[in-house]
């Protein structure tokens, strides 16, 4: 379709002093720097607007406890912390994010959830969690992460690695809609664009098949709406996936 192409353009034109910081290789380390201010002020929408949704789907953490009693629960893409208040207390939290600026926000968080134990916080991607042993977590924790990932593959791949037996992976993440839509269509239009923008985010990520894919031993995944109308990231996928 020669009208997409033709949109994207109209839509690069507009972002054009990105693009040109982009290229002098000034956009990268700004962006870095200024992604976690804007992102732990949108966190904070995002939770007031998904609260009940959050609530129900971390509610069973504590069902994935080892045989000690205590869970051992890992997060990747940790972020600014938006993610700790529904944890159950006495939860022992390891944090990873490959951004280190976030750093300032998460320890803000961490002062504000004293009902968790933090255990470390590593600067890592998702798709290289060395730093983790094979089979020590309980649970991991991954929201708004995958649409910005080199490899959901990798990530997914890791998960298990560091998964113990039984052991789950709660997800929530925005998708690609439906592809005879004109949320889909959009979408389309808009992604190069917003991969500058959001350090990343790809918008047309059909992420449900990469979890399919992986070697879990049960699967549950509903679709939702995000809560930003009008916006190209309203399809969501929210679940868990058991070892």
């Amino acid at each position: 379709m020669v009208l997409i192409p033709l949109l994207q353009r109209c839509v690069q034109l507009l972002a054009l002093p990105v693009y040109l910081l982009a290229y002098l290789g000034l956009w990268e380390p700004f962006c870095k720097k200024v992604f976690p201010y804007a992102m732990a002020r949108i966190a904070n929408i995002y939770n007031l607007k998904m609260f009940e949704k959050k609530q129900e789907l971390f509610s069973s953490l504590k069902e994935f406890s080892g045989s000690s009693g205590e869970l051992d629960l890992l997060e990747i893409g940790t972020g600014s912390g938006a993610n700790f208040q529904f944890f159950p207390p006495g939860c022992r939290v390891t944090c990873t994010d490959p951004n280190p600026n976030f750093k300032k926000f998460l320890l803000k968080s961490m002062a504000q959830n004293q009902h968790l134990r933090f255990e470390h916080f590593v600067v890592a991607s998702g798709e290289n969690l060395h730093s983790v042993a094979d089979g020590s977590m309980d649970a991991v924790v991954c929201t708004l992460v995958l649409c910005s990932v080199s490899s959901i593959e990798k990530v997914l791949s890791e998960v298990l690695r560091v998964l113990r037996p039984g052991g789950a992976f709660y997800f929530l993440e925005h998708v690609a809609d439906h592809p005879s839509s004109w949320g889909y269509f959009w979408q389309q239009i808009c992604e190069p664009t917003w991969r500058y923008l959001g350090d990343g985010c790809c918008l047309t990520r059909e992420t449900w098949k990469d979890l399919e894919k992986a070697k879990f031993s049960q699967l549950e995944l509903c679709y939702i709406n995000g809560p930003m109308k009008w916006s190209p990231v309203l399809p969501h996928i929210i679940g868990r996936a058991v070892k």
